[in-house]
């Protein structure tokens, strides 16, 4: 107890020592804030925040409650790979300030707090997942980002909810270039067949509840194709969890 004790005094002090020498500071706009990985008063009230009611399969927000399970009209006319998906903000103007410089500008410091919201709000997902894997990247994608952004939030991930970590459950086989600029279909295309199962998982996957992560879900082309692949390997269920996701305009 007085160890415990101890460990936890030492641990505030070097905290307090930390936040002088370095404060802590907004994820999106820098000003100097309370904690590591928080907003600011002004930055907060500016993010679309993904709240019910939702899709119940792929957790687009609905414009109306309604009560019990819903879906929307889009996985109503052709129901996705995936068993659900769940986001944690609405990728806007605003949100782009927290997604872009993840991504692309080495703030490979933003994945633990990112981490934190998706664990929060693909609790549902990840009460009973097995395993917890990124979206991978192609090796020549790889050697020019330094990092996946997708594994960075799958560990920070499955280290809050206490579940197994896969980091290379999934393989990217060819290279299959950007997306961007890319309608639904093309998307679709351009993904088909990209992945494999790393051959260290083939029979840990078979049987087992797998949540799929990725920064952002666009047209879900892309984990539509990691789902299917999932599940030709004998996945029992695949759900997908972002920080962030597209919404049609008018929802």
């Amino acid at each position: 107890m007085v160890l415990a004790h101890l460990t936890e005094f030492c641990r505030r002090a070097a905290r307090a020592g930390l936040d002088t020498l370095l404060p802590p500071v907004c994820l999106s706009c820098e000003e100097i804030v309370e904690e590591p990985g928080a907003l600011c008063a002004s930055c907060w009230p500016k993010q679309r925040f993904v709240a019910a009611p939702l899709c119940e399969r792929c957790g687009v927000p609905l414009p109306i409650d309604h009560e019990g399970e819903a879906t929307c009209g889009a996985c109503l006319a052709r129901a996705p790979r995936y068993d659900r998906a769940r986001s944690v903000l609405v990728y806007d103007e605003a949100s782009r300030h927290l997604v872009l410089p993840f991504k692309h500008g080495d703030r490979t410091d933003m994945a633990p707090a990112y981490g934190r919201w998706m664990a929060r709000a693909g609790a549902e997902l990840l009460v009973d997942a097995d395993l917890v894997a990124p979206v991978p990247l192609h090796w020549r994608r790889l050697v020019v980002r330094r990092y996946n952004q997708a594994a960075l939030l799958a560990a920070a991930c499955a280290r809050q909810a206490g579940r197994r970590y896969a980091p290379d459950l999934l393989r990217r086989m060819r290279w299959t270039g950007s997306q961007a600029g890319l309608g639904g279909r093309a998307r679709r295309t351009n993904v088909r067949r990209a992945f494999e199962i790393g051959g260290s998982w083939a029979e840990i996957v078979r049987g087992a509840r797998v949540v799929l992560v990725d920064d952002v879900l666009t047209t879900g082309a892309t984990v539509e194709a990691c789902a299917r692949c999932l599940r030709a390997a004998g996945a029992r269920r695949v759900d997908v969890l972002t920080l962030a996701r597209v919404v049609r305009p008018g929802l």
